[in-house]
Protein backbone atom coordinates (compact mmCIF):
# COMPACT_ATOMS: atom_id res chain seq x y z
CA UNK A 1 0.00 0.00 0.00
CA UNK A 2 1.82 3.04 -1.10
CA UNK A 3 1.79 6.30 0.94
CA UNK A 4 -1.07 8.41 -1.32
CA UNK A 5 -3.92 5.40 -0.44
CA UNK A 6 -2.84 5.73 3.72
CA UNK A 7 -3.01 8.95 3.15
CA UNK A 8 -6.46 8.94 1.18
CA UNK A 9 -8.18 6.64 3.97
CA UNK A 10 -7.59 9.09 6.86
CA UNK A 11 -8.86 12.02 4.43
CA UNK A 12 -12.10 9.65 3.83
CA UNK A 13 -13.18 9.63 7.32
CA UNK A 14 -12.76 13.76 8.25
CA UNK A 15 -14.44 14.10 4.55
CA UNK A 16 -17.57 11.75 5.84
CA UNK A 17 -17.16 13.55 9.55
CA UNK A 18 -17.60 16.79 7.41
CA UNK A 19 -20.83 15.53 5.83
CA UNK A 20 -23.43 16.21 8.52
CA UNK A 21 -26.37 15.50 6.41
CA UNK A 22 -24.77 12.03 5.32
CA UNK A 23 -25.75 13.23 1.36
CA UNK A 24 -22.00 12.80 0.34
CA UNK A 25 -21.40 16.24 -0.61
CA UNK A 26 -19.32 18.68 2.10
CA UNK A 27 -19.81 22.50 2.25
CA UNK A 28 -17.01 24.83 0.61
CA UNK A 29 -15.80 26.71 3.78
CA UNK A 30 -15.77 23.52 5.82
CA UNK A 31 -13.63 21.97 2.58
CA UNK A 32 -11.19 25.10 2.56
CA UNK A 33 -10.71 24.95 5.94
CA UNK A 34 -9.84 21.02 5.74
CA UNK A 35 -7.22 21.83 3.12
CA UNK A 36 -5.42 24.15 4.83
CA UNK A 37 -4.40 21.95 7.75
CA UNK A 38 -3.60 19.28 5.39
CA UNK A 39 -1.25 21.97 4.20
CA UNK A 40 -0.24 22.29 7.49
CA UNK A 41 0.22 18.69 9.03
CA UNK A 42 1.83 17.53 5.40
CA UNK A 43 3.89 20.20 5.83
CA UNK A 44 3.25 21.37 1.89
CA UNK A 45 3.80 25.11 1.20
CA UNK A 46 0.56 26.89 1.25
CA UNK A 47 -1.24 28.09 -2.13
CA UNK A 48 -3.68 30.45 -1.18
CA UNK A 49 -4.73 31.81 -4.75
CA UNK A 50 -5.19 28.26 -5.98
CA UNK A 51 -7.22 27.48 -2.70
CA UNK A 52 -9.39 30.51 -3.22
CA UNK A 53 -9.89 29.84 -6.76
CA UNK A 54 -11.30 26.69 -6.32
CA UNK A 55 -12.98 27.26 -3.36
CA UNK A 56 -14.72 30.66 -4.77
CA UNK A 57 -18.46 31.03 -3.78
CA UNK A 58 -19.21 31.58 -7.23
CA UNK A 59 -21.66 28.75 -7.35
CA UNK A 60 -23.79 27.53 -4.80
CA UNK A 61 -24.02 24.33 -3.18
CA UNK A 62 -21.59 22.08 -1.50
CA UNK A 63 -18.99 20.07 -3.14
CA UNK A 64 -18.75 15.99 -3.58
CA UNK A 65 -16.06 13.74 -2.98
CA UNK A 66 -15.47 13.02 -6.53
CA UNK A 67 -15.92 17.36 -6.65
CA UNK A 68 -13.05 17.16 -4.14
CA UNK A 69 -10.91 14.69 -5.57
CA UNK A 70 -9.25 16.74 -8.70
CA UNK A 71 -8.07 19.75 -5.96
CA UNK A 72 -7.03 16.74 -3.22
CA UNK A 73 -4.54 15.08 -5.75
CA UNK A 74 -3.13 17.90 -8.01
CA UNK A 75 -2.46 20.62 -4.89
CA UNK A 76 -1.83 18.27 -1.95
CA UNK A 77 -1.63 14.51 -2.53
CA UNK A 78 0.92 15.53 -5.68
CA UNK A 79 3.06 17.19 -3.33
CA UNK A 80 3.33 15.12 -0.50
CA UNK A 81 6.65 13.77 -0.07
CA UNK A 82 7.61 11.29 2.40
CA UNK A 83 9.76 11.80 5.47
CA UNK A 84 8.84 15.28 4.87
CA UNK A 85 6.08 15.21 7.64
CA UNK A 86 5.21 13.44 10.97
CA UNK A 87 2.32 10.52 9.78
CA UNK A 88 1.07 10.55 13.51
CA UNK A 89 0.05 14.27 12.92
CA UNK A 90 -2.05 13.82 10.08
CA UNK A 91 -3.80 10.49 11.34
CA UNK A 92 -4.78 12.75 14.34
CA UNK A 93 -5.66 15.78 12.58
CA UNK A 94 -8.39 13.10 10.47
CA UNK A 95 -9.19 11.46 13.74
CA UNK A 96 -10.06 14.30 15.64
CA UNK A 97 -12.62 15.10 13.03
CA UNK A 98 -14.44 12.24 12.48
CA UNK A 99 -14.48 11.00 16.37
CA UNK A 100 -16.08 13.75 17.88
CA UNK A 101 -19.20 12.37 14.97
CA UNK A 102 -18.80 9.27 15.17
CA UNK A 103 -16.81 7.80 18.12
CA UNK A 104 -18.64 7.02 21.57
CA UNK A 105 -16.85 5.71 24.20
CA UNK A 106 -18.59 4.73 27.66
CA UNK A 107 -20.17 7.79 29.29
CA UNK A 108 -19.71 6.40 32.61
CA UNK A 109 -15.75 5.96 32.20
CA UNK A 110 -15.69 1.71 31.66
CA UNK A 111 -14.41 1.69 28.10
CA UNK A 112 -11.35 -0.58 27.87
CA UNK A 113 -9.45 1.67 26.14
CA UNK A 114 -8.68 5.28 26.28
CA UNK A 115 -8.99 7.82 23.82
CA UNK A 116 -5.21 7.93 22.83
CA UNK A 117 -5.71 3.74 22.28
CA UNK A 118 -8.85 3.99 20.31
CA UNK A 119 -6.94 6.10 17.85
CA UNK A 120 -4.47 3.98 17.42
CA UNK A 121 -6.62 1.18 17.07
CA UNK A 122 -8.39 3.80 14.59
CA UNK A 123 -4.65 3.74 12.54
CA UNK A 124 -3.85 0.01 12.78
CA UNK A 125 -7.57 -0.49 11.23
CA UNK A 126 -7.18 1.76 8.25
CA UNK A 127 -3.60 -0.22 7.73
CA UNK A 128 -5.46 -3.62 7.60
CA UNK A 129 -8.48 -2.72 6.25
CA UNK A 130 -9.48 -2.94 2.35
CA UNK A 131 -8.89 -0.66 0.06
CA UNK A 132 -12.36 -0.06 -0.57
CA UNK A 133 -14.59 2.21 0.21
CA UNK A 134 -16.47 2.44 3.02
CA UNK A 135 -13.34 1.02 4.87
CA UNK A 136 -14.16 -2.12 6.12
CA UNK A 137 -11.88 -4.59 7.82
CA UNK A 138 -12.23 -8.57 6.88
CA UNK A 139 -12.83 -10.92 9.83
CA UNK A 140 -9.34 -12.74 9.17
CA UNK A 141 -7.78 -9.19 9.96
CA UNK A 142 -9.92 -8.39 12.82
CA UNK A 143 -8.67 -11.67 14.36
CA UNK A 144 -5.03 -10.97 13.57
CA UNK A 145 -5.11 -7.84 15.34
CA UNK A 146 -7.05 -9.33 18.14
CA UNK A 147 -4.52 -11.89 18.43
CA UNK A 148 -1.45 -9.69 17.99
CA UNK A 149 -2.65 -7.87 21.05
CA UNK A 150 -3.55 -10.28 23.18
CA UNK A 151 -0.14 -11.60 22.49
CA UNK A 152 1.66 -8.22 23.43
CA UNK A 153 -0.38 -9.08 26.58
CA UNK A 154 0.57 -12.74 26.74
CA UNK A 155 -3.21 -13.99 26.74
CA UNK A 156 -4.92 -16.35 23.95
CA UNK A 157 -7.57 -14.74 22.08
CA UNK A 158 -10.85 -17.17 22.24
CA UNK A 159 -10.81 -17.26 18.46
CA UNK A 160 -14.74 -19.20 18.82
CA UNK A 161 -16.29 -16.57 21.07
CA UNK A 162 -14.98 -14.45 18.18
CA UNK A 163 -16.75 -16.13 15.19
CA UNK A 164 -20.04 -16.41 17.12
CA UNK A 165 -19.47 -12.28 17.38
CA UNK A 166 -18.79 -11.70 14.24
CA UNK A 167 -21.57 -13.93 13.24
CA UNK A 168 -24.21 -12.57 14.83
CA UNK A 169 -22.75 -8.59 14.01
CA UNK A 170 -24.01 -7.86 11.18
CA UNK A 171 -21.33 -6.64 8.16
CA UNK A 172 -21.59 -4.49 5.21
CA UNK A 173 -19.52 -4.64 2.54
CA UNK A 174 -18.30 -8.43 3.88
CA UNK A 175 -16.35 -6.96 7.16
CA UNK A 176 -16.66 -4.75 10.26
CA UNK A 177 -16.55 -1.09 10.12
CA UNK A 178 -13.78 0.86 12.57
CA UNK A 179 -16.58 1.74 15.14
CA UNK A 180 -17.74 -1.74 15.24
CA UNK A 181 -14.50 -3.40 15.38
CA UNK A 182 -13.71 -0.08 18.79
CA UNK A 183 -17.31 -0.66 20.04
CA UNK A 184 -16.43 -4.73 20.14
CA UNK A 185 -13.06 -3.75 22.05
CA UNK A 186 -14.69 -1.93 24.20
CA UNK A 187 -17.42 -4.31 25.19
CA UNK A 188 -14.59 -5.70 26.98
CA UNK A 189 -15.53 -9.49 25.49
CA UNK A 190 -12.32 -10.34 24.47
CA UNK A 191 -10.26 -8.46 27.19
CA UNK A 192 -12.19 -9.91 30.35
CA UNK A 193 -10.04 -9.36 33.46
CA UNK A 194 -7.15 -7.50 31.98
CA UNK A 195 -6.47 -4.13 33.29
CA UNK A 196 -6.41 -0.82 31.00
CA UNK A 197 -2.96 -0.40 31.59
CA UNK A 198 -2.04 -3.98 30.28
CA UNK A 199 -4.73 -3.48 27.35
CA UNK A 200 -2.87 0.25 26.72
CA UNK A 201 0.60 -0.88 27.00
CA UNK A 202 -0.50 -3.55 24.35
CA UNK A 203 -2.45 -1.62 22.07
CA UNK A 204 1.40 0.72 22.10
CA UNK A 205 3.70 -2.20 21.45
CA UNK A 206 1.41 -3.00 18.23
CA UNK A 207 0.98 -0.02 16.81
CA UNK A 208 4.96 0.73 16.89
CA UNK A 209 5.33 -2.21 15.30
CA UNK A 210 2.69 -2.15 12.80
CA UNK A 211 2.41 1.53 11.75
CA UNK A 212 5.88 2.77 12.82
CA UNK A 213 7.37 -0.38 11.46
CA UNK A 214 9.47 -1.04 14.65
CA UNK A 215 11.10 -4.82 14.18
CA UNK A 216 12.57 -4.28 17.81
CA UNK A 217 12.18 -2.41 20.69
CA UNK A 218 13.04 -2.81 24.44
CA UNK A 219 10.00 -2.81 26.84
CA UNK A 220 11.32 -2.51 30.35
CA UNK A 221 14.83 -0.19 31.51
CA UNK A 222 16.29 -3.71 31.62
CA UNK A 223 15.83 -3.54 27.97
CA UNK A 224 18.18 -0.97 27.37
CA UNK A 225 21.31 -1.05 25.31
CA UNK A 226 24.80 0.42 26.02
CA UNK A 227 26.55 1.81 23.10
CA UNK A 228 30.16 2.82 22.33
CA UNK A 229 30.88 6.44 21.29
CA UNK A 230 32.72 7.01 18.20
CA UNK A 231 34.88 10.39 19.24
CA UNK A 232 35.21 9.65 23.34
CA UNK A 233 35.26 6.23 23.11
CA UNK A 234 32.97 5.93 26.34
CA UNK A 235 29.89 3.61 26.77
CA UNK A 236 26.20 4.87 27.66
CA UNK A 237 22.96 3.42 27.71
CA UNK A 238 20.43 4.11 25.06
CA UNK A 239 17.11 3.53 24.33
CA UNK A 240 16.98 1.82 20.70
CA UNK A 241 13.89 1.71 18.29
CA UNK A 242 14.49 -0.27 15.19
CA UNK A 243 12.76 -0.11 12.13
CA UNK A 244 13.53 -1.62 8.64
CA UNK A 245 15.42 1.18 7.24
CA UNK A 246 17.21 2.67 10.21
CA UNK A 247 18.11 1.94 13.92
CA UNK A 248 17.42 5.13 15.78
CA UNK A 249 18.37 5.85 19.90
CA UNK A 250 17.19 7.94 22.10
CA UNK A 251 18.43 9.25 25.96
CA UNK A 252 15.31 7.43 27.33
CA UNK A 253 12.42 5.40 26.44
CA UNK A 254 9.74 8.32 26.10
CA UNK A 255 12.19 8.86 22.71
CA UNK A 256 11.72 12.63 23.12
CA UNK A 257 15.54 13.30 22.86
CA UNK A 258 17.12 11.96 19.67
CA UNK A 259 20.41 10.97 19.93
CA UNK A 260 21.09 9.64 16.58
CA UNK A 261 20.42 6.90 13.99
CA UNK A 262 21.82 3.81 12.29
CA UNK A 263 21.14 3.44 8.25
CA UNK A 264 20.60 0.31 7.31
CA UNK A 265 21.11 -1.01 3.94
CA UNK A 266 21.77 -4.26 1.99
CA UNK A 267 25.32 -3.62 2.77
CA UNK A 268 25.13 -3.56 6.42
CA UNK A 269 26.16 -6.67 8.67
CA UNK A 270 25.81 -7.85 12.17
CA UNK A 271 28.57 -9.74 14.16
CA UNK A 272 28.46 -10.63 17.27
CA UNK A 273 31.62 -9.65 19.69
CA UNK A 274 33.57 -11.52 22.18
CA UNK A 275 33.49 -9.81 25.37
CA UNK A 276 35.94 -6.95 26.46
CA UNK A 277 35.95 -3.73 28.24
CA UNK A 278 34.21 -5.21 31.26
CA UNK A 279 30.85 -5.67 28.83
CA UNK A 280 29.48 -9.28 27.88
CA UNK A 281 27.13 -10.06 25.61
CA UNK A 282 28.70 -7.56 23.02
CA UNK A 283 27.90 -7.43 18.63
CA UNK A 284 28.41 -4.53 16.39
CA UNK A 285 26.28 -3.41 13.08
CA UNK A 286 28.28 -2.41 10.18
CA UNK A 287 27.84 0.06 7.52
CA UNK A 288 30.02 1.60 4.66
CA UNK A 289 31.29 4.15 6.61
CA UNK A 290 31.00 2.73 10.26
CA UNK A 291 31.17 0.46 13.17
CA UNK A 292 28.51 1.14 16.53
CA UNK A 293 29.05 -1.46 19.38
CA UNK A 294 26.23 -2.33 21.40
CA UNK A 295 26.00 -4.48 24.46
CA UNK A 296 23.23 -6.13 25.81
CA UNK A 297 22.11 -6.95 28.88
CA UNK A 298 21.85 -11.05 28.48
CA UNK A 299 22.63 -13.39 25.57
CA UNK A 300 18.96 -14.03 25.05
CA UNK A 301 18.69 -9.87 24.36
CA UNK A 302 21.54 -10.20 22.10
CA UNK A 303 20.23 -12.90 20.01
CA UNK A 304 17.00 -11.04 19.68
CA UNK A 305 18.83 -7.28 18.65
CA UNK A 306 20.74 -9.52 16.19
CA UNK A 307 17.99 -11.58 14.50
CA UNK A 308 15.85 -8.27 14.61
CA UNK A 309 18.29 -6.19 13.10
CA UNK A 310 19.39 -9.08 10.56
CA UNK A 311 15.81 -9.13 9.15
CA UNK A 312 15.73 -5.14 8.82
CA UNK A 313 18.75 -5.58 6.28
CA UNK A 314 17.40 -8.35 4.41
CA UNK A 315 13.57 -6.34 4.11
CA UNK A 316 16.18 -3.97 2.24
CA UNK A 317 18.19 -6.55 0.55
CA UNK A 318 14.26 -7.69 -0.80
CA UNK A 319 13.24 -3.59 -1.45
CA UNK A 320 10.69 -4.17 1.02
CA UNK A 321 9.99 -1.00 3.00
CA UNK A 322 7.85 -2.74 5.51
CA UNK A 323 7.50 -6.03 7.17
CA UNK A 324 3.95 -5.62 7.74
CA UNK A 325 2.68 -4.53 4.32
CA UNK A 326 4.42 -7.75 2.80
CA UNK A 327 2.44 -9.98 5.77
CA UNK A 328 -1.25 -7.65 4.68
CA UNK A 329 -0.81 -8.52 0.84
CA UNK A 330 0.45 -12.40 1.39
CA UNK A 331 -2.35 -12.44 3.47
CA UNK A 332 -4.63 -10.44 0.91
CA UNK A 333 -3.44 -13.08 -1.40
CA UNK A 334 -3.97 -15.89 0.19
CA UNK A 335 -7.14 -14.46 1.09
CA UNK A 336 -8.07 -13.91 -2.66
CA UNK A 337 -6.61 -17.32 -3.58
CA UNK A 338 -9.04 -18.86 -0.93
CA UNK A 339 -12.04 -17.15 -2.84
CA UNK A 340 -10.76 -18.53 -6.31
CA UNK A 341 -10.23 -21.78 -5.11
CA UNK A 342 -13.85 -21.17 -3.01
CA UNK A 343 -15.37 -20.15 -6.86
CA UNK A 344 -13.37 -23.00 -8.39
CA UNK A 345 -14.87 -25.53 -6.08
CA UNK A 346 -18.47 -23.75 -6.97
CA UNK A 347 -18.10 -23.70 -10.10
CA UNK A 348 -16.98 -27.46 -10.27
CA UNK A 349 -20.20 -28.15 -8.62
CA UNK A 350 -22.34 -26.37 -10.45
CA UNK A 351 -20.78 -28.09 -13.48
CA UNK A 352 -20.83 -31.69 -11.84
CA UNK A 353 -24.68 -30.84 -11.25
CA UNK A 354 -24.90 -29.82 -15.03
CA UNK A 355 -23.63 -33.52 -16.07
CA UNK A 356 -25.41 -34.91 -13.49
CA UNK A 357 -28.64 -33.14 -14.88
CA UNK A 358 -27.32 -33.58 -18.66
CA UNK A 359 -26.56 -37.71 -17.44
CA UNK A 360 -30.29 -37.97 -16.23
CA UNK A 361 -31.34 -36.74 -19.79
CA UNK A 362 -29.71 -38.97 -21.47
CA UNK A 363 -30.88 -41.78 -19.25
CA UNK A 364 -34.22 -40.50 -19.97
CA UNK A 365 -33.70 -40.49 -24.06
CA UNK A 366 -32.09 -44.05 -23.72
CA UNK A 367 -35.63 -45.49 -21.82
CA UNK A 368 -37.50 -44.00 -24.86
CA UNK A 369 -35.12 -44.84 -27.51
CA UNK A 370 -35.55 -48.63 -25.38
CA UNK A 371 -38.83 -48.22 -25.70
CA UNK A 372 -38.94 -47.14 -29.07
CA UNK A 373 -37.11 -49.85 -30.20
CA UNK A 374 -39.52 -52.52 -28.42
CA UNK A 375 -42.31 -51.28 -30.33
CA UNK A 376 -40.54 -51.30 -33.36
CA UNK A 377 -39.24 -55.17 -32.48
CA UNK A 378 -43.30 -55.54 -31.94
CA UNK A 379 -43.99 -54.07 -35.63
CA UNK A 380 -41.80 -56.33 -36.94
CA UNK A 381 -42.46 -59.15 -35.62
CA UNK A 382 -46.30 -58.37 -36.35
CA UNK A 383 -45.01 -58.07 -40.40
CA UNK A 384 -42.68 -61.29 -40.36
CA UNK A 385 -45.79 -63.16 -38.67
CA UNK A 386 -48.01 -61.53 -41.63
CA UNK A 387 -45.73 -62.32 -43.97
CA UNK A 388 -45.09 -65.89 -43.25
CA UNK A 389 -49.03 -66.72 -43.41
CA UNK A 390 -49.27 -65.15 -46.74
CA UNK A 391 -46.04 -67.25 -47.66
CA UNK A 392 -48.14 -70.06 -46.45
CA UNK A 393 -51.30 -69.23 -47.92
CA UNK A 394 -49.14 -69.39 -51.45
CA UNK A 395 -47.77 -72.13 -51.03
CA UNK A 396 -51.04 -74.22 -50.11
CA UNK A 397 -52.32 -72.62 -53.40
CA UNK A 398 -49.51 -73.86 -55.24
CA UNK A 399 -49.60 -77.21 -54.21
CA UNK A 400 -53.37 -77.74 -54.95
CA UNK A 401 -52.75 -76.07 -58.47
CA UNK A 402 -49.91 -79.14 -58.44
CA UNK A 403 -52.64 -81.48 -57.07
CA UNK A 404 -55.00 -80.36 -60.44
CA UNK A 405 -52.83 -80.37 -62.81
CA UNK A 406 -51.97 -84.26 -61.14
CA UNK A 407 -55.47 -84.67 -61.54
CA UNK A 408 -55.99 -83.51 -65.42
CA UNK A 409 -52.64 -85.18 -65.90
CA UNK A 410 -54.41 -88.29 -64.51
CA UNK A 411 -57.41 -88.00 -66.77
CA UNK A 412 -55.53 -87.42 -69.27
CA UNK A 413 -53.39 -90.28 -69.07
CA UNK A 414 -57.17 -92.44 -69.16
CA UNK A 415 -58.38 -90.37 -71.80
CA UNK A 416 -55.47 -91.19 -73.89
CA UNK A 417 -55.71 -95.15 -72.64
CA UNK A 418 -59.03 -94.57 -74.29
CA UNK A 419 -58.39 -93.99 -76.89
CA UNK A 420 -55.77 -96.18 -77.63
CA UNK A 421 -58.07 -98.35 -80.34
CA UNK A 422 -59.30 -95.28 -82.25
CA UNK A 423 -55.90 -93.96 -82.52
CA UNK A 424 -54.77 -97.43 -84.18
CA UNK A 425 -57.48 -96.39 -86.95
CA UNK A 426 -55.78 -92.69 -87.59
CA UNK A 427 -53.63 -94.05 -90.46
CA UNK A 428 -54.39 -91.15 -92.79
CA UNK A 429 -53.65 -88.86 -89.61
CA UNK A 430 -50.35 -89.89 -88.73
CA UNK A 431 -48.36 -87.52 -90.31
CA UNK A 432 -50.51 -84.47 -88.83
CA UNK A 433 -50.22 -86.44 -85.37
CA UNK A 434 -46.79 -86.86 -85.69
CA UNK A 435 -46.69 -82.71 -86.62
CA UNK A 436 -49.01 -82.10 -84.07
CA UNK A 437 -46.58 -84.54 -81.24
CA UNK A 438 -43.62 -82.14 -82.39
CA UNK A 439 -45.58 -79.31 -81.21
CA UNK A 440 -46.75 -81.73 -78.15
CA UNK A 441 -43.22 -82.14 -77.05
CA UNK A 442 -42.23 -78.33 -77.18
CA UNK A 443 -45.20 -77.61 -75.06
CA UNK A 444 -44.21 -80.50 -72.49
CA UNK A 445 -40.60 -78.53 -72.37
CA UNK A 446 -41.92 -75.36 -71.89
CA UNK A 447 -43.95 -76.94 -68.88
CA UNK A 448 -40.59 -78.34 -67.59
CA UNK A 449 -38.94 -75.21 -68.24
CA UNK A 450 -41.96 -73.94 -65.81
CA UNK A 451 -41.47 -75.83 -63.53
CA UNK A 452 -37.46 -75.81 -63.01
CA UNK A 453 -38.00 -71.89 -63.12
CA UNK A 454 -40.75 -72.67 -60.44
CA UNK A 455 -38.21 -74.72 -58.41
CA UNK A 456 -35.62 -71.87 -58.73
CA UNK A 457 -37.82 -69.49 -57.25
CA UNK A 458 -38.64 -71.47 -54.60
CA UNK A 459 -35.07 -72.19 -53.89
CA UNK A 460 -34.47 -68.58 -54.19
CA UNK A 461 -37.19 -67.93 -51.71
CA UNK A 462 -35.66 -70.42 -49.31
CA UNK A 463 -32.57 -68.36 -49.05
CA UNK A 464 -34.44 -65.66 -48.78
CA UNK A 465 -35.79 -66.85 -46.27
CA UNK A 466 -32.74 -67.97 -43.90
CA UNK A 467 -31.04 -64.56 -44.81
CA UNK A 468 -34.40 -62.88 -43.21
CA UNK A 469 -33.66 -65.19 -40.13
CA UNK A 470 -29.80 -64.67 -40.44
CA UNK A 471 -31.14 -60.71 -40.33
CA UNK A 472 -33.08 -61.43 -37.53
CA UNK A 473 -30.63 -62.87 -35.32
CA UNK A 474 -28.19 -59.99 -36.21
CA UNK A 475 -30.80 -57.07 -35.08
CA UNK A 476 -30.71 -59.37 -31.64
CA UNK A 477 -27.56 -59.08 -31.08
CA UNK A 478 -27.09 -55.81 -31.74
CA UNK A 479 -30.06 -55.11 -29.27
CA UNK A 480 -28.32 -57.55 -26.67
CA UNK A 481 -24.82 -55.61 -27.85
CA UNK A 482 -26.81 -52.00 -27.33
CA UNK A 483 -28.19 -53.06 -23.73
CA UNK A 484 -24.89 -53.83 -23.05
CA UNK A 485 -23.81 -50.90 -23.83
CA UNK A 486 -26.72 -48.75 -21.90
CA UNK A 487 -25.14 -50.58 -18.82
CA UNK A 488 -21.65 -50.05 -19.98
CA UNK A 489 -22.31 -45.69 -20.53
CA UNK A 490 -23.24 -45.36 -16.83
CA UNK A 491 -19.45 -46.01 -15.95
CA UNK A 492 -18.20 -44.09 -19.23
CA UNK A 493 -20.03 -41.34 -19.31
CA UNK A 494 -17.26 -39.49 -21.82
CA UNK A 495 -17.61 -41.73 -24.87
CA UNK A 496 -21.59 -42.32 -24.66
CA UNK A 497 -22.20 -40.06 -27.37
CA UNK A 498 -19.87 -41.59 -29.98
CA UNK A 499 -20.90 -45.22 -29.21
CA UNK A 500 -24.26 -44.72 -29.39
CA UNK A 501 -24.34 -42.84 -32.69
CA UNK A 502 -22.08 -45.98 -33.67
CA UNK A 503 -24.83 -48.30 -32.74
CA UNK A 504 -27.79 -46.16 -34.22
CA UNK A 505 -26.22 -46.34 -37.36
CA UNK A 506 -25.56 -50.16 -37.15
CA UNK A 507 -28.70 -50.31 -36.31
CA UNK A 508 -29.89 -48.22 -39.22
CA UNK A 509 -27.56 -50.22 -41.76
CA UNK A 510 -29.51 -53.19 -39.90
CA UNK A 511 -32.67 -51.98 -40.99
CA UNK A 512 -31.67 -50.79 -44.33
CA UNK A 513 -30.15 -54.52 -45.15
CA UNK A 514 -33.53 -55.93 -44.06
CA UNK A 515 -35.75 -53.65 -45.78
CA UNK A 516 -33.46 -54.61 -48.92
CA UNK A 517 -34.19 -58.38 -48.11
CA UNK A 518 -37.62 -57.12 -47.74
CA UNK A 519 -37.36 -56.03 -51.71
CA UNK A 520 -35.67 -59.25 -52.77
CA UNK A 521 -38.71 -61.01 -50.90
CA UNK A 522 -41.11 -58.76 -53.01
CA UNK A 523 -38.78 -59.57 -56.11
CA UNK A 524 -39.14 -63.42 -55.50
CA UNK A 525 -42.74 -63.44 -55.27
CA UNK A 526 -43.13 -61.81 -58.34
CA UNK A 527 -40.79 -64.37 -59.82
CA UNK A 528 -43.41 -66.86 -58.25
CA UNK A 529 -45.80 -65.04 -60.14
CA UNK A 530 -44.50 -65.02 -63.12
CA UNK A 531 -43.56 -68.60 -62.68
CA UNK A 532 -46.85 -69.47 -62.29
CA UNK A 533 -48.11 -67.18 -65.01
CA UNK A 534 -46.18 -69.74 -67.56
CA UNK A 535 -47.36 -72.68 -65.45
CA UNK A 536 -51.19 -71.76 -66.81
CA UNK A 537 -49.82 -70.50 -70.19
CA UNK A 538 -48.30 -74.31 -70.24
CA UNK A 539 -51.48 -76.01 -69.16
CA UNK A 540 -53.05 -73.92 -71.23
CA UNK A 541 -51.25 -74.71 -74.05
CA UNK A 542 -51.75 -78.43 -73.57
CA UNK A 543 -55.40 -78.15 -73.34
CA UNK A 544 -55.34 -76.65 -76.39
CA UNK A 545 -53.61 -79.57 -78.12
CA UNK A 546 -55.67 -82.04 -76.66
CA UNK A 547 -58.24 -80.58 -78.23
CA UNK A 548 -56.75 -80.61 -81.48
CA UNK A 549 -55.93 -83.98 -81.17
CA UNK A 550 -59.52 -84.70 -80.07
CA UNK A 551 -60.88 -83.40 -83.01
CA UNK A 552 -58.04 -84.87 -85.43
CA UNK A 553 -58.78 -88.32 -83.95
CA UNK A 554 -62.37 -89.04 -85.37
CA UNK A 555 -62.89 -92.71 -86.63
CA UNK A 556 -61.67 -93.91 -90.07
CA UNK A 557 -63.25 -96.09 -92.55
CA UNK A 558 -63.00 -100.17 -93.42
CA UNK A 559 -61.03 -100.76 -95.75
CA UNK A 560 -57.75 -98.47 -94.45
CA UNK A 561 -54.63 -100.65 -95.18
CA UNK A 562 -52.48 -98.25 -93.48
CA UNK A 563 -52.32 -100.54 -89.91
CA UNK A 564 -48.69 -100.22 -89.48
CA UNK A 565 -48.28 -96.74 -89.86
CA UNK A 566 -50.80 -96.30 -87.41
CA UNK A 567 -49.36 -98.21 -85.29
CA UNK A 568 -46.01 -97.18 -85.34
CA UNK A 569 -47.34 -93.42 -85.20
CA UNK A 570 -49.49 -94.60 -81.77
CA UNK A 571 -46.29 -96.26 -80.49
CA UNK A 572 -44.51 -93.08 -80.78
CA UNK A 573 -47.16 -90.94 -79.26
CA UNK A 574 -47.49 -93.00 -76.54
CA UNK A 575 -43.64 -92.52 -75.72
CA UNK A 576 -44.00 -89.04 -75.81
CA UNK A 577 -46.36 -89.02 -73.20
CA UNK A 578 -44.46 -90.96 -70.97
CA UNK A 579 -41.67 -88.62 -71.48
CA UNK A 580 -43.99 -85.81 -70.31
CA UNK A 581 -45.04 -87.69 -67.16
CA UNK A 582 -41.56 -88.14 -66.04
CA UNK A 583 -40.59 -84.24 -66.59
CA UNK A 584 -43.42 -83.44 -64.55
CA UNK A 585 -42.11 -85.81 -62.18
Amino acid sequence: MDLRAELLKSIWYAFTALDVEKSGKVSKSQLKVLSHNLYTVLCIPHDPVALEEHFRDDDDGPVSSQGYMPYLNKYILDKVEEGAFVKENFDELCWTLTAKKNYKPDRNGNSVVSHQDAFKLWCLFNFLSEDKYPLVMVPDEVEYLLKKICTAMNVELNSCELDDYLSQEPQGQGGLTVWQFLDMVNSGRFLRGIEQEAVSMAIEEVYQEVIEDVLKQASSPQGYLWKKGQLRRNWSERWFTLKPSVLSYYMSEERKEKKGSITLDKHCCVEVLPDRDGKRCMFCVKTSSRTYEMSASDTRQRQEWTLAIQTAIRLQAEGKKSLHKDLKQKRREQREQREQRKAAKEEETQRLKQLQEEKERKLQELELLKEAQRQAEILLQEEEQRRRQQHEEMQRTLEIQLQEAEQARASMQAEMVLKEAEAERQRKRILELEDMQERLQDALQQEVKARQDEEAVRYAQARLLAEEEEKLKQLMKLKEEQEEYIIKTQREKQVLKQEMENKNKCLEEAQKQLEEVRVNRQRVDQDVMAAQRKLRQASTNVKHWNVQMNRLMHPIGPGDKRTNVSGGGFTGYQALLSQRDSSLK
